[in-house]
């Protein structure tokens, strides 16, 4: 679950929308919460990627979530992988128990419907689960792009049972990309792309190096940090990985590089989460997008500088793992500048991933000590409480 998705998150007045597109947002939003407080029958959100269609399902899930129900979120691509992950022999859990699980929970969230690979096997699997749910009449909350004209027929008219199906039409722009469409933003041939804008701010200018805050160990390695990024920044040669927990600062660093590249050569960037770069990935399987996988996975493999931020497949599906293995080894092959930050050690990346990170001839490996900024100045006890050796109890 995404817990920094709820309702007080979800921004209502995006600064680029019309009048009239923040009255609609406001409804959705609205009808969102009112299921929130009491989720019965089915939700539909239906509209373009980023109209916050997905912010407002992981909100429903997390309200619930606090009110100790039993909440399932997925995504759809994902669901099918875990239940094909079943058949394996080292698989952690058996079909049957995943698929009960799945198709009882007290509020199951499908993200992304209709962007599943559309085999007879996925199909037949997806249609037993919600008409399970629909028989039932268990509470479920749907996110898709797609017509339902799209769909298989049988889901279709499950779908069109208002007496069980509320739909919230969210017929709006991309409130991250201001009205541009996420396939023509994300792949622009020129300047900035993937989500970069989202970092616009951080540079090296305004970088904190907290030298007023940290104690001599941290703060001479954060210096270090920051004049690695410079130094990389100035040369993109082989890849660059800074480690650290979340708040340290390896993402404005990256971020500091891609402006810099940008700024100053005019070079495109890819900066993008890894959550968001599958997601991207997965509506290229949807038959209303403009563009197809092999183009999208083209320009991501073979993006002049890549930017891979929040690298973490720990609860990756099998074929989450296969995608991100397959742009690491690419870029690994053909040496091409890549940056990564991630929270994990290597030891505890994916296998093939963490050689690839491991190899010195190509890779240059930054662990951060600085603690999470958000949690304000470090005192001088916690200073103490740092050098001292840990508890043996």
């Amino acid at each position: 679950m995404v817990a920094d998705k709820t309702f007080e998150t979800f921004d209502r007045r995006p600064l680029h929308y019309t009048p009239e597109q923040v009255v609609l947002l406001q409804e959705c939003y609205s009808r969102a919460r009112e299921y929130a407080e009491m989720p019965e029958g089915w939700l539909l959100f239906q509209g373009n990627y980023g109209s916050g269609k997905t912010h407002l399902a992981i909100a429903i899930a997390n309200h619930r979530l606090a009110q100790g129900d039993d909440v399932l979120f997925m995504t759809t691509p994902d669901l099918l992988d875990h239940l094909r992950a079943t058949y394996g022999p080292s698989a952690d859990i058996e079909y049957d128990e995943l698929f009960e699980r799945v198709r009882n929970a007290s509020l199951l969230v499908l993200d992304d419907l209709g962007t599943e690979s559309p085999t007879p096997w996925a199909q037949e699997k997806l249609f037993q689960l919600l008409n399970h749910r629909y028989l039932h009449r268990l509470p479920t909350v749907l996110t898709m792009n797609l017509d339902t004209a799209q769909l298989d027929p049988r889901l279709r008219s499950r779908l069109g049972d208002r007496g069980l199906v509320r739909r919230v039409d969210m017929e709006l722009p991309d409130y991250r990309t201001g009205g541009v469409a996420v396939e023509e933003d994300f792949f622009a041939g020129l300047g900035l792309y993937g989500e970069i804008w989202l970092y616009k701010e951080m540079t090296f200018v305004t970088f904190d190096a907290r030298s007023n805050e940290l104690p001599s160990k941290e703060r001479r390695n954060l210096a270090q940090a920051l004049e690695l990024a410079r130094q990389w920044a100035h040369t993109p040669d082989g890849w660059l990985a800074f480690l650290g927990e979340h708040g340290c600062g390896k993402t404005h660093l990256a971020a500091a590089i891609a402006n810099y590249r940008h700024d100053k050569f005019g070079e495109p960037v890819m900066m993008v989460t890894v959550p968001d770069l599958l997601d991207y990935l997965r509506a290229a399987f949807s038959t209303s997008t403009t563009l197809g996988f092999t183009r999208r996975f083209h320009e991501i493999r073979t993006a002049p500088l890549l930017i891979l931020d929040q690298l973490d497949l720990t609860n990756a599906s099998p074929w989450s793992l296969e995608k991100i293995r397959q742009i690491v080894n690419y870029r690994y092959l053909t040496k091409m500048p890549t940056v990564f930050t991630t929270t994990q050690s290597l030891e505890s990346l994916d296998p093939l991933i963490g050689s690839r990170l491991l190899d010195s001839r190509l890779c240059r490996v930054f662990s951060i000590l600085a603690p999470d900024y958000a949690g304000g100045p470090t005192t001088k006890a916690q200073v103490r409480r740092r050098r001292q050796p840990p508890s043996l109890h």
